[in-house]
Order: structure tokens, then C-alpha cells, then sequence
């Protein structure tokens, strides 16, 4: 995970870059567009208008069936029936039985509140998106990294064999299924995707939004995004990261679907796993109170997402049928159908069709990443040079 971050934020700067550099307004819409499409078709050139089609296409589909939808309301309602069956007697409590398959009321009840929630948003369009996010995403920032800092402070003591565990882990120093060399390979197939799904350096969806930013330098905007990946995945991600490796919590062989001789059988999920680590790391606050903020927090992080996933599949269905905007409405109410159906679908499927489209999406923006690399290395150098002549203020 952290190499994927090392290596991303020089791939985030380039896609920040040149989102500003070939970025349009459309008068119809009223919207600043912008992104892989973009600087593909106008930086490569109007011959590989097919890969710039091909890469909206590709990013409908991992707003729709990845990052945006399934596998973030699959976490959210992991993390409801988590704290429900901690707190409360599901005894008595009746489940449901869909398709054969048994729910609780805690993930019924969570789809379809969720479904309504992300419904209220997404139907009044950008305004309203940017609206929630700008509010909601500095609170969970804050939340979560101040009660991280409170786990890692009280047990600092225990930092550095956390670390030592995830460096000997990681290079197979440790007895691990498949033997020194499987284990490496597992760790980096797994680290390199959840890298990615964390700051999506390479997909291609970072440049949508960084297009519609009030710069009128490209440079300034790469380095911008660029630190956005180190905060996101090298500081909010490893919190996570050490919390559960200092207070030994295993995560479960179905969320890692393939190396399932690595993980104990009473491994929990994601999501449980992070709450009782939390409750394990902070003794002195009640388990109840712990458990709740790492929801809650969860649920802001996923809700969040959900909304600007539908932010960048809209741009790019805006591409593909050239701003009409009847495409966009419906595809609108298509997105609250597959939020409502998440939870409904393991882990195992989700996280693999996530992992599958997003490898699609990354595709024709590498292709375009490193077709561009020159224009990248003349704007950074143009830059500085008027930087240090005084041409541009700091």
C-alpha cells in the first residue's frame, strides 16, 4: 500500500496537471469539464478519441459496480450489523431470507435508509453533492485521525513491533502459506489494489474533479493532488494499518479473497476487525463508545465516496453522449438501484468486480500518462523557471 502511494503521487501530479492543462467549460451544462477523456483527445489528438470513449465507458462501470457503489455500501452495512449484534440481543430478532440467502434487519434496514440518502443528494445534481461533501468529509477527516492519534499515543510503546510485524510480513520473514516467495507476491497483490482503491492514483478519476479547480497553473494543481494521495494513503490508511497490527487484529480470509491460509479462522471483517482494535487499543473509553465513532466514521467515509463516484460517472456519461443530459438523469436513479442492492452481494464478488473494473479504467489512462509524459516534464520545468524569475507569484 505504501509503495503504491509512493509510486502514485508521481502519477497523481501528472493527472492533476494536465486535467488543468486540457479542461473545457461547457455552456450547456454550465460545467467545467475535464480528465482522462480530455487530455486524451485533445493531447494525443483527435485519433484516440476511441481510448478517450473507451475510458468514460470504463469509469460508468466502476461508478456503477466498483468504488462507487457496491463495495462501499457493503462496508457501511458491515459495519451496522457489526455494532447492532454487539449491542443487541438478535435472539429474537427476525431475519430475512432473499434469493435464499439470510439478512438482518440492521443490512435491510441500512440499504434502504442509504438508498434514500444518496437519492436526496445525487437527484439535485453537482450543487447539492458538493454541498454534503464539503461538510461532511472534514468532519470524518478529523474524527477519525484525532481518535487514531488517541490509540497509537496510548500504545506507543507497541508502534514499533507493529511495524517490524508488517515489514517481516511483507517480505515473508515470517512462516507464511506458499512459502518467502508467495507470500510476497500476495502482499503485493493485494497491498498495490487496496493502494489503488484508497487513492485511485492511475484510474483516472482524480483529474475529473481537479479539473474544476479555480487554477490557472497545471503545475500548481499536480502538486496538489499529488499531496492529497500522501495524506489519504500514507497517513489516514496506515493509522488504520497500525491499529490493527499493534493490537493484533486479523483480518478475515474472505476479504482476502486467495491467501486464506495467511489469516486464523476466528479472523473478523473489515469493518469488525477496525472496531474491536479500536476497542482493544482504547481501553479506558466503553467498547460501546469506541465501536460507535469507528461506525460512524465508516459510514461517513463510504458515504462520502458513494457521492463522488456519482460525480465522476456523470462526467464521463456527459462525454460519452456529449453533455446530453436525459442519459445522465436516468443513469442517476440506475446508481440508487445498485446502492440499494450492495449489501446483498459477499465480499468475495464485490471486491472482485471492483478489482476488475477498475484495472479497465486504469488502462487507457496509463497509456495516456505515458504518452504525455513530455508535455508533463515541459509545463513542471516552464514553471519553475518563471517561478524563480519572478513571472508567477508563490
Amino acid at each position: 500500500m505504501w509503495l503504491a502511494a509512493l509510486f502514485g503521487m508521481a502519477t497523481k501530479y501528472s493527472e492533476g496537471l494536465l486535467a488543468v492543462k486540457y479542461r473545457e467549460h461547457d455552456e450547456k451544462t454550465g460545467h467545467v469539464l475535464g480528465g482522462p477523456f480530455y487530455y486524451i483527445e485533445k493531447g494525443m489528438g483527435p485519433k484516440w478519441k476511441w481510448l478517450a470513449c473507451l475510458f468514460a465507458f470504463f469509469g460508468v462501470l466502476v461508478g456503477l459496480l466498483g468504488i462507487g457503489t457496491f463495495t462501499q455500501v457493503n462496508s457501511i452495512c458491515g459495519s451496522f450489523n457489526t455494532f447492532f449484534k454487539s449491542y443487541i440481543d438478535t435472539a429474537n430478532v427476525h431475519n430475512f431470507t432473499i434469493l435464499g440467502n439470510s439478512y438482518s434487519c440492521a443490512t435491510i434496514f441500512g440499504s434502504i435508509v442509504l438508498a434514500i440518502l444518496v437519492g436526496m443528494v445525487v437527484i439535485g445534481g453537482l450543487k447539492r453533492i458538493a454541498a454534503v461533501s464539503e461538510k461532511v468529509i472534514p468532519l470524518m477527516v478529523i474524527l477519525y485521525v484525532a481518535f487514531s492519534l488517541v490509540l497509537i499515543g496510548y500504545n506507543l510503546d507497541a508502534v514499533p513491533k507493529a511495524i517490524a510485524t508488517i515489514v517481516k510480513s511483507a517480505f515473508g520473514w515470517q512462516a507464511a502459506a506458499g512459502g518467502v516467495v508467495g507470500a510476497i507476491i500476495a502482499a503485493m497483490q493485494k497491498g498495490i489494489a487496496r493502494g489503488i482503491f484508497s487513492n485511485e492514483a492511475g484510474l483516472g478519476s482524480a483529474p475529473i474533479a481537479a479539473a474544476a479547480a479555480q487554477t490557472k497553473e497545471p503545475v500548481r494543481q499536480g502538486l496538489v493532488s499529488m499531496t492529497g494521495t500522501f495524506l489519504d494513503t500514507i497517513i489516514v490508511c496506515s493509522m488504520t494499518g497500525i491499529a490493527l497490527t499493534m493490537t493484533n487484529q486479523p483480518i478475515s480470509a474472505e476479504s482476502f479473497k486467495g491467501v486464506s491460509e495467511l489469516y486464523s479462522a476466528n479472523a473478523a471483517s473489515g469493518a469488525a476487525a477496525t472496531m474491536k482494535a479500536f476497542a482493544v487499543g482504547i481501553p479506558f473509553l466503553p467498547a460501546i463508545v469506541t465501536d460507535a465513532l469507528v461506525m460512524i466514521c465508516l459510514v461517513l467515509f463510504g458515504f462520502t465516496t458513494i457521492l463522488g463516484w456519482d460525480y465522476y460517472s456523470e462526467r464521463c456519461l456527459e462525454y460519452l453522449t456529449k453533455g446530453k443530459m436525459g442519459p445522465v438523469i436516468a443513469y442517476r436513479w440506475l446508481y440508487i438501484v445498485a446502492v440499494f442492492i450492495g449489501p446483498y452481494m459477499t465480499i468475495s464478488c464485490v471486491w472482485g468486480i471492483a478489482d476488475i473494473v477498475n484495472g479497465l479504467m486504469a488502462v487507457p489512462n496509463m497509456i495516456a500518462l505515458i504518452a504525455l509524459a513530455g508535455v508533463v516534464t515541459y509545463e513542471t520545468k516552464d514553471y519553475f523557471r518563471r517561478l524563480k524569475a519572478g513571472e508567477i507569484a508563490e
